[in-house]
């Protein structure tokens, strides 16, 4: 996902006050800034800059374009001068695209040997972004804010979290989720309202029939099936009963069936991600293992049994995380490790963990699977490798969605696990274990989750924000009856706020 292509619009803001040759310096401050951004290894879509809006009228025209420019994700506003706020309402009321407001100014220290009223009069960014911060808070408009100097790293790592979360959010408007049969039986967390999904984040789920599916995996070829598996073969330590002339190497076949079946009816829909469920499976000949993990590596969000929620929040991480080390993947917390001052939480699934957060080469084995009442399904193994990581949950709460998320740092498993045929990771939570997985469980969190190596609790928040949902963290601070408390405020928040 190249997210150059992608726009952020610098806006900066004055007023006809000041008159032309301030105006030019504004607009000569406001290319550098802009130029010096789009420039910055940190930042990974484009910044394009926009003339100075001195006007009502200029302000709602850039608003309006933006709305309308197909790439365009964001603008970042900054008030060079003083912007009498008033001119911003019209603007303001119409922008659909997500608002960062950049309080900086262009020089970095004060001048103290020459500093004048001339230069003062130039430089209020100090009282000029307070302006228009107070509009912005008095239309109760979510927006992000980052303060200091535009050449600061600090900042600039901040403004990337920013355009990342847009980024995201931008790849939600009008996607398309394929939902394969209903959710698992009984199962209430992965159950939700998907019309209120759609209009709250902009993208639709669809049911699909099995046989739908199965039909468009009948009519993949001979010929693609040996490719497929030429590659398996080359890319995964492939064991040997699935080797060619080996017992089980038509089983290798029918899961490459399986995926490329899967990926031509994904692509023929313009689909950006899925779910299944091994309750329904007619037709099938086994569930999608190394299917759903190779179409993750490739950028499809996923989930297992119906969870479409999940699903959408994989492929919003995945977008977001784009060109990153480490990957983002379906995950859910399996089984503990309860050894005192060691406590450990296994992350894992059935079959379908993503191949990007692979430690190394992956196996590519087969193994029984005791529910589904399918042929025995091939999957990728491996363990996960160590460092930070985040696991984040949108459940539906009834009247609003919430994001949870939790902090938590991966480590290696100081054992071989060799009867165990799943991808895998082990974590532990922030702040410990009886904290973070007790705050989890208050929030209502859900069992899956998107998991992530290079995304950040403040990626999640921007994009909670830009989404108009509840955000909770559990990270290094969380006290127990402090984040409880904070459910409680936020529960009256938005019984307040409908």
């Amino acid at each position: 996902m190249d997210l150059k292509k992608l726009e952020v619009w610098f806006v900066t803001g004055s007023q006809h006050l000041y008159g032309e040759e301030t105006l030019k310096q504004v607009a000569e401050h406001s290319q550098t800034i802009a130029k010096a951004l789009n420039e910055a290894k940190q930042i990974p879509v484009t910044v394009v800059f926009k003339p100075t809006v001195k006007s009502s009228e200029e302000i709602y025209q850039t608003c309006q374009e933006a709305n309308t420019k197909p790439n365009c994700i964001g603008i970042i506003a900054w008030m060079h001068t003083f912007s009498p706020a008033k001119m911003w309402i019209g603007g303001l009321r119409i922008l659909q695209k997500p608002l960062l407001h950049l309080h900086t100014q262009f020089n970095r220290d004060i001048p103290w040997s020459s500093i004048d009223m001339d230069f003062m009069n130039l430089n209020q960014s100090a009282h000029g972004d307070r302006e228009f911060g107070f509009m912005v808070s008095r239309m109760r408009l979510n927006r992000k804010v980052v303060t200091g100097h535009w050449q600061d790293p600090n900042v600039l790592e901040r403004i990337n979290a920013w355009t990342r979360a847009a980024a995201g959010w931008h790849d939600w408007q009008g996607a398309k989720f394929a939902r394969f049969g209903d959710n698992m039986r009984y199962v209430a967390v992965t159950e939700g309202d998907k019309v209120e999904a759609e209009l709250k984040f902009g993208y639709s789920v669809n049911t699909y029939g099995i046989g739908d599916l199965v039909d468009v995996v009948k009519s993949v070829s001979d010929a693609e099936v040996d490719t497929l598996v030429k590659e398996y073969g080359e890319k995964y330590n492939l064991a040997e009963n699935l080797k060619k002339g080996s017992a089980q190497h038509n089983s290798l076949r029918d899961a490459a069936r399986i995926e490329l079946g899967l990926r031509h009816f994904l692509e023929a829909g313009s689909f950006k991600g899925f779910t299944d469920t091994f309750e329904d499976l007619h037709g099938m000949v086994q569930l999608p293992g190394i299917a759903a993990q190779r179409l993750m590596g490739s950028g499809y969000g996923f989930a297992g049994e119906g969870d479409w929620k999940t699903s959408a929040l994989v492929r919003a991480m995945k977008v977001m995380g784009s060109g990153l080390p480490g990957g983002n993947s379906f995950m859910e917390d399996y089984t503990y490790h309860f050894e005192p001052n060691n406590n450990l939480v296994l992350g894992s699934h059935m079959l379908e963990i993503c191949e990007s957060i692979a430690d190394g080469t992956a196996n590519c084995e087969i193994h029984p699977l005791g529910i589904g009442g399918k042929a025995d399904p091939v999957r990728l193994v491996f363990n996960s490798a160590a460092g930070p990581a985040i696991n984040a949950s949108i459940v539906d709460m009834g009247n609003r969605f919430r994001m949870l998320v939790n902090e938590v740092v991966a480590v290696k498993p100081k054992e071989s696990l060799p009867k165990l045929p799943v991808a895998r990771v082990l974590w532990k939570p922030y702040p410990d274990m009886a904290t973070g997985c007790s705050a989890w469980i208050y929030a209502g969190g859900a069992h899956h989750t998107g998991y992530s190596q290079n995304l950040t609790s403040e990626h999640m928040r921007d994009f909670a924000d830009m989404a108009g949902i509840e955000f909770a963290l559990i990270g290094k601070n969380t006290d127990i009856h402090q984040f409880r408390n904070e459910l409680r405020w936020n529960e009256a928040y938005y019984q307040l706020n409908k």
